[in-house]
């Protein structure tokens, strides 16, 4: 990488080996693909604190120098203690050239960081927000992050666990028990499954005769002497509502603007 001092590259790519090797508490960095001196963290709100939950997406931006001079610190997530997209004044960021420490790494930085995250003190791009906000920012943290295309591709393992907190905050699907069809009285099961069942025929030959004599004959409805009326009419109405709703539909209507269109296939019509 031109304009950047081989010791630098040095360094940082010694400092992520170590940090793949052994990696510090509530903090995860990787460098940008495309330029190491820019490097994207995320913090970890520990348990206990109104950051309790929360996942802090940030930049660190590297002078070519490195480590000879100290890198420029920025939040993109919004915590409730720092401002979000602006370079914070910290002792061990570019504000303070003259406190920084060669022998400070991306691990120390990150760590005083986050010291400096559950203090109260005033500085260059610090805010004050009330508890109950910080703790809202902290359940919110991880679902703004998702949005960001570079947190998506450096950090895959948080979108993961974004998926599982919302499933795991999911209702729970409830299973409708099934219906219980009540029991029907003696009486009228005995009617039920006689109306389900065909007629029997009785075994002699006599009163087989009244028997047959008593069935109805087909389409004869002696209490009904106006069903077959109805029936009839009701078709006629049907037919008659089909033809009109067909000649009126939207989608014959849409056929008919189609093949009025020009260069429209008239010979599919």
């Amino acid at each position: 990488m031109a304009g950047v001092h081989k010791q630098c590259m040095t360094r940082l790519q010694k400092e992520y080996k170590s940090l793949l090797k052994e990696p510090v508490p509530n903090i995860t960095a990787h460098p940008s693909p495309a330029n190491l001196l820019e490097w994207h963290f995320v913090l970890e709100g520990a348990k206990g604190t109104e950051y309790e939950g929360g996942v802090y997406h940030g930049k660190l931006v590297f002078p070519p120098e490195y480590p000879f001079k100290p890198p420029s610190i920025s939040l993109f997530t919004p915590n409730g203690r720092f401002a979000t997209n602006t370079k914070l004044c910290l002792s061990m960021t570019d504000y303070h050239p003259e406190s920084w420490n060669p022998m400070w790494s991306v691990g120390t930085i990150l760590t005083g960081l986050l010291s400096f995250m559950y203090d109260t003190q005033a500085t260059t791009g610090s805010i004050t927000t009330s508890k109950q906000e910080k703790e809202r920012m902290a359940r919110e943290s991880l679902a703004f992050n998702a949005k960001n295309p570079t947190f998506r591709k450096l950090f895959p393992n948080w979108v993961e666990e974004l998926s599982r907190r919302i499933a795991a905050a999911a209702p729970p699907v409830e299973l409708q028990p099934l219906s219980v069809v009540p029991e029907l009285p003696q009486s009228e099961q005995a009617t039920d499954q006689r109306q389900g069942e065909a007629p029997k025929m009785p075994d002699d030959v006599g009163t087989l005769q009244q028997w047959q004599q008593q069935q109805p004959r087909p389409g004869h409805h002696p209490h009904q002497p106006f069903g077959n009326t109805v029936v009839t009419l009701a078709i006629v109405v049907a037919v008659l509502a089909a033809v009109w709703v067909s000649a009126s539909s939207p989608g014959r209507d849409m056929l008919r603007s189609w093949s009025a269109w020009p260069g429209a296939d008239r010979s599919s019509s």
